[in-house]
């Protein structure tokens, strides 16, 4: 069995999780073995079916009020019972902030080895699972040979694969009479913040703003576009150390990584640091006043020029197609 962990948040599953699902059932072709998924939290069972038409054999669900919400111990728990009753050769998570705490989690639990942030998963000529991995901020890529240890843990960096439509098929759906251990840790309180646009790791587009921007109140420039073109807005290190964006908008090595199909630098430097959260993006448009900027030599399309004439033509240019189309 290769078994695929199932990420969801309220009841909404996370489209990552899908990608996971995909490479799962690449793993699972290989290995000759049956495809599972594993889909934990409180009263979760009528997501299983959704789950199963993307080709898990094998819907595992596990409902429990503690599981309600997020608990590394909780999950990780649950996960373990799993693995050792069905013996699963890998296991495929994504490489979320929460799928990173969980395999390694995991990982450390079985004793086994993970290969954390793959962007590809292959095989070499001995028929061994081969991954491919960002190192060094993004600067290079490593390729690593698992090692032959079951099961083999694997987290697979968001939006490096490409999701396929539903498979047609439906598989059958097992609710496992398993419980998590006594929790060391329980989440008390979730602070909600209201957000007016998509969230940044599951956005096709992206809008963007650094230390060009000048001033939190210029963000209002980049959300109107947003509005727009159905977009999430992120922000540059430097935006959020200023305290103009929240730090869950920061794009880069210690924000978020994105990879989504059109990405809108605005008044961004192009340090590697940011650089590295967003270069696997389809296309890269920067706008910004330096044509010698770092942006620019990884841009796919460059416009220089001062952002607060371009933004508001861009915003004006799409709301007229729009409203055309």
């Amino acid at each position: 069995m290769v078994l695929t962990f199932i990420e969801q948040h309220e009841g909404t599953l996370k489209k990552v999780s899908f990608e996971a699902l995909l490479v799962g059932f690449k793993l699972a072709r290989h290995y000759d073995k049956p495809l599972a998924a594993a889909l934990l939290g409180n009263d979760v069972s009528e997501l299983a079916g959704t789950v199963a038409r993307f080709g898990a054999e094998h819907v595992i669900t596990a409902n429990d009020p503690s599981l309600e919400r997020y608990t590394p111990d909780g999950y990780a728990s649950v996960l373990e019972q799993l693995c050792r009753e069905h013996q699963p050769v890998a296991v495929v998570l994504s490489a979320t902030a929460l799928g990173k705490d969980l395999g390694a989690t995991l990982a450390a639990r079985l004793e086994t080895a993970i290969i954390p942030d793959c962007t590809a998963v292959e095989f070499d000529e001995s028929g061994s699972v081969t991954a491919t991995r960002p190192v060094f901020a993004g600067k290079a890529l490593s390729r690593v040979k698992a090692p032959a240890t079951a099961p083999l843990v694997l987290t697979i960096r968001p939006r490096s694969v490409a999701l396929q439509a539903e498979t047609g098929s439906s598989g059958c759906v097992v609710n496992a009479d398993v419980k998590p251990a006594e929790l060391r840790s329980q989440v008390a309180e979730v602070v909600r913040c209201v957000m007016k646009t998509v969230e940044l790791t599951e956005a096709d587009i992206i809008v963007s703003g650094g230390r060009g921007m000048k001033g939190p109140e210029n963000y209002a420039l980049l959300e109107e576009l947003a509005a727009v073109i159905n977009a999430a807005v992120g922000a540059s290190r430097a935006a959020v150390d200023a305290g103009w964006r929240d730090h869950q908008y920061q794009v880069g090595q210690t924000g978020k990584t994105v990879s989504p199909t059109l990405y809108i630098a605005c008044g961004i430097s192009g340090a590697i640091q940011h650089l590295v959260g967003m270069i696997n993006s389809k296309f890269i448009v920067a706008i910004n006043k330096d044509p010698e900027a770092n942006i620019m030599k990884v841009a796919d399309y460059g416009v220089v020029g001062d952002l607060f004439q371009v933004i508001p033509l861009l915003t004006a240019e799409f709301r007229r197609v729009k409203q055309a189309s």
